[in-house]
């Protein structure tokens, strides 16, 4: 069964580079490394074009975006899964979750003040994950962006 979670933090940076530190390659590594180390994002930034969440071996999630305005919103929908170079959008087990969502909302909040939210659908065993995961990665975000 599908779980709707939600993280938010509020972060003492512009808008426009808190943006920057969740997607450049180098600091999204960082920010992500609790979900998996040498995590990777590959995308085209086009609506329903390609976008790879990548580990440090080439596996991972294949999605697409279906709502972008940088740099206040983009969302993700997930649609399969990337394992040695073959892309699983057809399974069943990957039709269980497929479409299921990550979206990420930022608010200026004033100048040097941004809040941050993501929103997720996951499966309930992933939840201790995602939590850990978005939870001590915010928090490096937060550090990245305020230094």
């Amino acid at each position: 069964m599908m779980e709707t979670l939600n993280y938010e933090i509020t972060i003492n940076a512009p808008i426009q580079k808190v943006w920057d530190l969740l997607w450049s390659p180098e600091t999204y590594t960082q920010w992500t490394q609790f979900f998996s180390p040498e995590s990777q994002f590959e995308t085209d930034w086009q609506i329903n074009g390609k976008t790879y969440f990548l580990d440090g071996h080439g596996n991972g999630m294949v999605a697409t975006i279906k709502s972008l305005n940088a740099p206040c919103e983009v969302v993700f929908s997930h649609l399969g899964i990337l394992s040695e170079g073959v892309e699983d959008t057809e399974s069943r087990e990957v039709k269980e979750w497929s479409g299921a969502e990550e979206q990420y909302f930022l608010r200026k909040i004033d100048e040097n003040t941004t809040h941050v939210r993501a929103i997720l659908h996951t499966l309930q065993e992933y939840e201790e994950h995602m939590n850990n995961g978005f939870n001590k990665g915010f928090e490096v975000l937060k550090k990245l962006a305020e230094q």
